[in-house]
């Protein structure tokens, strides 16, 4: 089971992919159930996170550098306090407390309705209430005293009520013996422990029930973290040089690491996460690199069909999904988000998902979020130009219809007027690096009204849209990947990247998304896409002739063309943003992968998680394809905490290299290969559950070396540990639900997740999703201009007239002649899957990989281009 979502209207929304909920037990009715272990926590951070650098300068350690250091902490807990108390009128307005107003207001009822019965629930505690009252009022109102002292009896006897259930949410929620339990049972202690979760929760809880409930994220030991990242590493390190990190280790241990988990432990005592805000500004937000291709990730819709060829149509559709699904979560409509129908989970990244926008600075970028009332429109991008499109109209402002929404977007298809030269290529400065975007912003910001206010109307709508031709096939790429291509990286200037949400919708009606990454992980974007695609699908639907259902308003207007005023020196930005981000979409490659030989159906069968399936596979694909080990990065959420984010597995672990290592030795038997896969999986298995509980490596290192810095105490370890390089990063993204998209009423609506870029450049970025029992679909990703993944093979070709492309080397008489590698990469998956499946003796047959003993990767020739995935084999269960 994954996630769902039983909203108002008869719609479910969906959410995340692959576990055991179906197993272990289950949620509640239209609960959102994301499953264990949760590798699918995000998708582009492993670049944000390898290319986080942070130099304060250096100094001699001393009290006086604990100044900085203190002062950061203390700015985060006050930070985490402001967030809580803004947050907590909203809260309790919405019902979104295990005891809500309703229950105040009836507890109240109740206490006036005693005394008018001469009755005292109070024990007495009224009429002290009512003796401690100045007597103002009682000539003319006798019994207003008495009325005064109820009505503070039942808010305070309210308030010790909502207290009392967050206390005891709070002690009930920091129970984690399930989590070592077989797979498939549930023990009485946790059965009890459910039901107590259930009854304290209240009769219906919304998505921000168990907020305040959730514990804090613990602080894990300098020793033992130090200890498992050793043990991490072991296998990418000779004996020397681990020896040598071993030696360091233990110099931190003893030098720099008492000083630095104790400014460390104030703060995850002092805020309400010790990771989430440090993560979200130093690893996004001050990050000075480009959006395009290195942080925003994309979702698309489904593999091969588009419930309508009408472009306007599916917009519109998209749209009216979008803005209600905002209004929804407004109103608390959305059931809380748990794990395996049991483990509530943090629910703070809903509340920026829409309405906010990216500012960029010349040091550090921030977040701007409007409320929803003050943002009632879209700004749409169409060959340049940029429209507002109001979502509210009528007397009583609604939501308009999907039909006037595609009938407004249906204009400006239809408008023929062309972009002025300034606006065409403007959005390709949000793809620029961050300082050159501050500056030219700076510029807009202090001109006059004409040109800041386009500005302030696209950074204040609800999302941006993107109408685009459709990508056809190139030379080397089917129709499919270069759709994953062109909703990540576009043309360089056809996103708006600093909004949280681009819509992009192509003309033949399939659509993608393009997603800021600082305000969330790729789970809450994913569950709000499939909230989309289901209602846009199943509920609303299309006429026969392929448009909205419903009739057009002649009465509306259309959409206001923004025109844009643009100073001299943000004219002359635009030509170096745009060079840069043309040469950053050319040099990304991307390849979606649709494995259809089995899926989640028979990994459950061998009693293996299907993550760990996948990244054992992954393991041997990439010791395939480059014939050696490398750091592998793979996203897990920790959400089971309050304002948690993600955590890193580092699935390449000793286990893992003994079984690879198997696999290409003809010395062994399938037997003794099986064996040694069970080991790494069980390894992996417990990684995950590490990582979910908050005893991971990465997360706490990175904070000890960011207190090392506000300290200006230099470790030597810690350095060491912060120019690690990712070349092979992973993600788990969102699957479709079984009870919204049926592969076997409906084989062709199956979303098939998302994807970004590698973390390294020279490197693969790898996002896979389940899709169903039967199917996995992998999105593989990697940079063209990297030596290591051999993208291009430079050879002679004709003269540079008559080349079909430019070459990407600079140099006449160079081009590709050769297969991108990401392909190369994709088939060495497959390979690895089915050569994986044949160890448990189920007649997959024999792959087309090397033969035992060699890597798969020949440098003599490149590899075939790979159009389509064959056809499956049958595999006897």
């Amino acid at each position: 089971m994954g996630v769902v979502v039983k909203v108002p209207g008869g719609w479910d929304v969906p959410g995340s992919e692959e576990g055991w909920a179906g197993e272990r037990g289950a949620g509640g009715e239209g609960q959102c159930v994301v499953p264990f272990p949760g590798p699918q926590g995000t998708m582009a951070e492993a670049r944000q996170a390898a290319t986080f650098r942070l130099d304060l300068g250096q100094g001699t350690p001393g009290r006086r550098w604990w100044n900085p250091a203190l002062k950061e902490v203390g700015s985060a807990g006050l930070r985490s306090w402001r967030r809580s108390l803004a947050q907590c009128k909203d809260d309790i307005l919405s019902g979104a407390c295990p005891a809500g107003l309703a229950s105040g207001l009836f507890l109240f009822a109740a206490i006036q309705g005693s005394r008018f019965m001469q009755l005292d629930p109070s024990l007495g505690l009224v009429d002290w209430i009512k003796a401690s009252l100045p007597d103002w009022g009682v000539r003319w109102l006798p019994g207003f005293q008495g009325a005064v002292a109820a009505t503070i009896f039942a808010g305070g006897l309210w308030t010790a009520l909502l207290l009392t259930l967050h206390v005891v949410l709070r002690l009930l929620l920091r129970y984690q013996g399930w989590l070592s339990e077989p797979r498939g049972t549930l023990s009485l202690p946790t059965r009890s422990w459910l039901a107590l979760v259930r009854i304290f929760s209240g009769r219906r809880p919304t998505l921000y029930t168990y907020q305040r409930s959730l514990p804090h994220l613990p602080l894990p030991s300098t020793v033992g973290t130090v200890a498992k990242y050793l043990e991490s590493v072991r296998p990418l390190l000779s004996d020397e040089d681990f020896q040598a990190l071993s030696s360091q280790a233990q110099v931190f241990l003893h030098t720099e690491a008492p000083r630095l988990q104790s400014l460390l432990g104030l703060k995850a005592w002092w805020a309400a996460n010790y990771v989430s805000d440090w993560w979200g500004e130093y690893v996004y937000l001050r990050s000075r690199s480009p959006l395009l291709g290195n942080s925003n990730f994309y979702i698309l819709d489904f593999l091969s069909v588009a419930p309508t060829p009408l472009q306007a149509a599916r917009a519109g559709n998209a749209v009216y999904a979008m803005m209600r699904f905002r209004e929804q979560l407004g109103r608390g409509e959305i059931e809380p988000a748990t794990l395996l129908g049991m483990r509530p989970l943090c629910s703070a990244q809903y509340r920026q998902m829409f309405n906010t926008t990216r500012i960029p600075g010349v040091s550090g970028d921030r977040l701007y979020h409007v409320r929803d009332g003050c943002s009632r429109h879209v700004v749409v991008l169409h060959r340049g130009r940029f429209f507002r499109l109001g979502t509210h109209g009528g007397l009583g402002g609604h939501l308009l219809s999907p039909r006037v929404l595609e009938q407004q977007l249906q204009y400006i298809l239809d408008d023929s007027a062309p972009a002025q030269p300034t606006e065409e290529h403007l959005a390709a400065l949000t793809a620029a690096p961050r300082a050159l975007w501050a500056q030219a912003r700076a510029s807009l910001q202090a001109g006059d009204r004409s040109s800041k206010a386009p500005l302030e109307v696209v950074e204040g709508a609800a999302f941006f849209v993107c109408l685009e031709e459709t990508p056809g096939p190139s030379r080397t790429s089917p129709e499919l990947d270069e759709r994953a291509q062109s909703v990540l990286v576009g043309t360089g200037h056809s996103r708006w990247l600093d909004k949280s949400l681009n819509l992009v919708v192509f003309a033949s009606g399939h659509m993608g998304l393009n997603v800021e990454h600082s305000w969330a992980d790729t789970p809450v974007p994913s569950h709000m896409w499939e909230a989309i695609l289901a209602a846009e699908c199943f509920e609303l639907g299309y006429a026969a002739d392929g448009h909205c259902r419903g009739t057009p308003n002649p009465t509306v207007g259309p959409p206001e063309r923004l025109l844009w005023m643009l100073p001299e020196e943000v004219a002359a930005s635009i030509p170096l943003a745009l060079r840069e981000a043309q040469a950053l979409a050319r040099d990304t490659d991307c390849h979606i992968l649709p494995f259809t030989h089995f899926g989640r159906g028979f990994t459950r069968r061998c009693r293996i998680p299907g993550s760990s399936f996948v990244q054992l596979a992954l393991q041997l694909a990439r010791f395939r394809d480059q014939g050696s080990f490398c750091l592998t990065y793979e996203a897990c959420v920790t959400r089971s905490f309050h304002e948690g984010r993600t955590e890193t597995v580092r699935p390449c672990t000793v286990e893992a290299c003994a079984f690879v290592r198997a696999m290409e030795d003809p010395r062994l038997t399938d037997a003794q290969r099986l064996a040694l896969f069970q080991v790494a999986a069980e390894k992996h298995w417990a990684l995950c559950r590490a990582a979910l509980t908050g005893e991971g490596v990465d997360r706490h290192l990175f904070c000890l070396y960011l207190v090392s810095q506000l300290l200006r105490l230099p470790s030597p370890f810690l350095t060491q540990v912060r120019a690690e390089r990712w070349k092979l990063s992973t993600s788990q993204s969102a699957t479709h639900q079984p009870q919204l998209f049926d592969p076997a009423s409906h084989p062709d609506y199956v979303c098939c997740g998302g994807g970004f870029g590698p973390a390294d450049d020279d490197g693969y970025g790898v996002s896979y999703v389940f899709m169903g029992e039967s199917m996995v679909t992998f999105h593989i990703s990697c940079r063209v201009s990297s030596p290591d993944t051999e993208s291009y093979t430079r050879a002679f070709c004709p003269p540079p007239l008559e080349c079909p492309q430019t070459c990407p080397f600079g140099s006449p008489g160079l081009c590709v002649l050769s297969s991108q590698d990401s392909r190369r990469f994709g088939q060495h998956i497959q390979d690895a899957m089915l050569d994986v499946a044949t160890l448990f003796g189920l007649g997959a047959g024999p792959s087309t990989r090397a033969r035992p003993g060699e890597a798969a990767r020949e440098a003599s020739r490149g590899p075939e281009p790979q159009q389509a995935p064959s056809a499956p084999r049958d595999l006897e269960y």
